[in-house]
């Protein structure tokens, strides 16, 4: 009996897209005409060599860097472009950077505890026990300093940070740099995959490209600061020039291209 191929399902409503933006520093652009999108419970990974642009995106949507051109908006039509951080983590926006994510000196319960700064002083400890039902490790080390952790543990603490204001979108920043590939490889599989679990559209940057590979929905490269391709990961991987065109060595159509020639073809 013949096996029925595969449908892909569609993809969820987008929580966050961003549209045609460009940014950069200093009025220099480094990203350039950019979308993407994410819906609830997917999780969509953006990777590409270093120098892509791929940090300057993110900051780009959560109002840390200035966009230029384009629009970022949320759900059904807030159009949120160039507004602060506090402004989208108001609205639903939680934002892990790379580096600077946690407060050293604090035990883990002060962390959560500033995380949920926005939040009325009664709910604190509710949304505490509702981000250690996330993350069970948590829990066991409330009172241990933050700078006592592991390098795991500091990441899934900066993770939880966020999630105390229980925002619908998780936009992540290189989560695995730094750790062991068996730490990254936990991390990614464990963590990043249960945020979407529980109903989050994570938004991922990633430099482990395989890894995020394994646990995305929607794989977007960024090469020299446009997309240069996208799509589901097994579709990716399936293209023999894929590694060619992750690497920036050849002359790559961007996604606009790509999508121009599939109408050419059908007409």
């Amino acid at each position: 009996m013949d096996r029925q191929p595969e449908v892909a399902q569609p993809r969820p409503a987008p929580s966050l897209r961003a549209e045609g933006v460009t940014a950069g520093y200093g009025g220099v652009p480094v990203i350039r005409d950019v979308s993407i999108a994410v819906g609830p419970a997917e999780i969509v990974a953006v990777i590409g060599p270093n120098g892509a642009g791929k940090s300057t995106l993110l900051k780009s949507l959560v109002g840390i860097l200035r966009v230029t051109s384009g629009r970022v908006v949320l759900g059904d039509g807030d159009d949120v472009t160039n507004r602060p951080p506090e402004e989208l983590a108001r609205r639903g926006v939680g934002y892990v950077p790379q580096v600077n994510d946690i407060f050293e000196p604090l035990t883990v319960l002060e962390n959560l505890e500033m995380g949920g700064y926005l939040l009325p002083a009664a709910r604190i400890k509710e949304r505490v026990d509702e981000v250690g039902k996330v993350f069970p490790a948590l829990p066991p080390m409330l009172k241990r300093r933050a700078d006592k952790l592991s390098g795991g543990e500091r990441k899934m603490l900066a993770i939880a940070r966020v999630l105390m204001l229980d925002p619908k979108v998780l936009i992540l920043d290189e989560p695995t740099a730094n750790l062991s590939p068996k730490l990254a490889d936990s991390l990614l599989h464990e963590h990043v995959k249960r945020l979407a679990g529980v109903g989050k559209a994570v938004l991922l940057v990633e430099q482990r490209a395989r890894a995020a590979l394994e646990i995305a929905a929607w794989t977007s490269v960024l090469v020299s600061g446009t997309t240069r391709l996208e799509g589901r990961p097994q579709d990716l991987l399936r293209r023999p020039d894929f590694e060619e065109l992750f690497l920036g060595a050849g002359p790559a159509r961007t996604a606009r291209e790509e999508s121009d020639e599939k109408e050419n073809e059908k007409s």
